[in-house]
């Protein structure tokens, strides 16, 4: 089997399943990118760790400025693989079209990251793995624990499209389905989770995950189990060159490495060890030296992508292919991203500010889960609201429009719990944390 581009760019939306017609000054795929910027959850981003949880440096990036950058990127890489494929596109679509598509998949990449990073993603799984036996766990399926036991930034992310924003469980943001489909960087269930625990769709979204799937004509692997879209492929690189270059640079920024110990592997990464600039050499800051290298390193990482997506577009097309881009690309590009995720690993992850406040994401978050799941699992087992405990009463009344109803199933209303505890920013998770965790003498 071999997917075909007028099937994966099908102009079909979810959630509004009649064909819109496009506006003048803006395609199918420009909506898709509009909703998503102006949306609650796009917002929210710019107060989300994206490396350095609560950094004080206002240069530091957040969620919301990697998402933009990782946009920007996925736009140029799509514009040029659309253009490589312009005689292959149907004919409604452009290779600008192609650039909106994975520029739009790449704001919304990180849309449902919970406060506080990787570290917070982290603090839930764990939470509900030292659950373990507890009462409040024992009515679920072995397959609802472990959606929640993996909880996944990128899974709460397609829920949050497609069911939570705008539209609740009526579609969502209700983007089309090349847009949704280039989002799937994993799509599959929590039980095919890779060895870090990725995957895409919780059994919530299930059945939207099987109707991408065969609506764009993706190649079934198993049972809920699909290929990605080719595009997906895209928007990895994307976050990946993005990832690989602005990390080093907040370190930069926040004194954890120098610019003389990064600037040989941007080097690397440029392909010409021997690119020299005045600026160097100059009283500049190290902000400024680093963006004279950034743009030369991000273009060499872009040909390689290109040159990998075409080196192996067959296999892509036939849903075989299980590389990355980047890693499958040039190798000076090959070895510079290694050589950076060594440095950030041994040098900027390991910094004692950033681990003081991932363990207290830790402290805040198992404060929020403790109460919010425990005045669920209250109202489920009361079967309503009538006899609650006063505080599960206020509890629940916090989530609004958001609180489960009394008759949801237990997992359906623990899905609900972490909807609003993963929407939190980190300053609203760590205020509220201290809130129900008792009111300090300075309140």
């Amino acid at each position: 089997m071999r997917m075909q581009w007028a099937k994966l760019l099908t102009t079909q939306r979810y959630g509004h399943e009649h064909q819109e017609y496009s506006e003048a000054g803006r395609s199918h795929f420009h909506k898709d990118h509009d909703r998503i910027v102006f949306s609650s959850a796009f917002r929210r981003l710019g107060r989300k760790t994206q490396v350095h949880p609560l950094a004080l440096n206002d240069h530091i990036h957040t969620r919301l400025t990697h998402s933009i950058e990782v946009g920007s990127v996925g736009r140029s890489l799509g514009i040029r693989v659309g253009e490589w494929l312009s005689d292959q596109l149907p004919e409604w679509a452009t290779p600008d079209d192609i650039g909106m598509i994975v520029q739009s998949a790449c704001l919304a990449h990180d849309i449902g990251n919970p406060p506080f990073g990787h570290a917070g993603e982290y603090a839930i799984r764990d939470w509900f793995k030292r659950a373990g036996q507890a009462d409040f766990l024992k009515p679920l399926s072995a397959f609802e624990r472990l959606d929640l036991e993996t909880f996944e930034g990128n899974a709460q992310g397609f829920r949050v499209v497609t069911c939570i924003e705008n539209h609740l469980y009526d579609g969502g943001l209700r983007l089309t389905y090349p847009t949704l489909g280039t989002l799937l960087k994993y799509p599959w269930t929590a039980e095919r989770a890779t060895k870090k625990g990725k995957f895409s769709a919780y059994l919530t979204e299930i059945p939207m995950l099987d109707k991408l799937g065969d609506a764009l004509g993706l190649v079934p692997l198993g049972e809920h189990w699909w290929s990605r879209h080719p595009l997906a492929y895209l928007m990895e690189a994307a976050d990946d060159i993005c990832y690989a270059v602005l990390d080093l640079e907040d370190a930069i920024e926040l004194n954890i490495l120098s610019f003389e110990t990064v600037k040989p592997i941007l080097l690397q990464l440029c392909g010409d060890q021997s690119f020299d600039d005045e600026i160097f050499n100059s009283a500049a800051s190290a902000r400024r030296k680093i963006s004279a290298l950034r743009g030369k390193a991000m273009e060499s990482m872009l040909d390689s992508a290109l040159q990998a997506f075409v080196k192996h577009y067959d296999e892509i097309m036939e849903g075989k292919y299980q590389g990355e881009l980047l890693a499958d690309g040039a190798v000076h590009v090959k070895d510079g991203l290694q050589a950076a995720k060594h440095l950030a690993k041994t040098r900027v992850f390991p910094d004692t500010r950033k681990t003081e406040l991932e363990v207290g994401a830790y402290s805040s978050l198992g404060v929020l889960l403790d109460a919010f799941c425990h005045a669920v699992f209250e109202q489920y087992q009361q079967g309503g609201t009538d006899n609650l405990s006063y505080r599960s009463e206020k509890i629940i009344s916090l989530m609004g429009i958001h609180a489960p109803e009394p008759d949801w199933s237990l997992y359906h209303a623990y899905m609900r719990a972490l909807d609003f505890i993963s929407g939190m920013t980190d300053n609203y998770a760590a205020y509220l944390g201290r809130q129900i965790g008792g009111l300090s003498s300075s309140s």
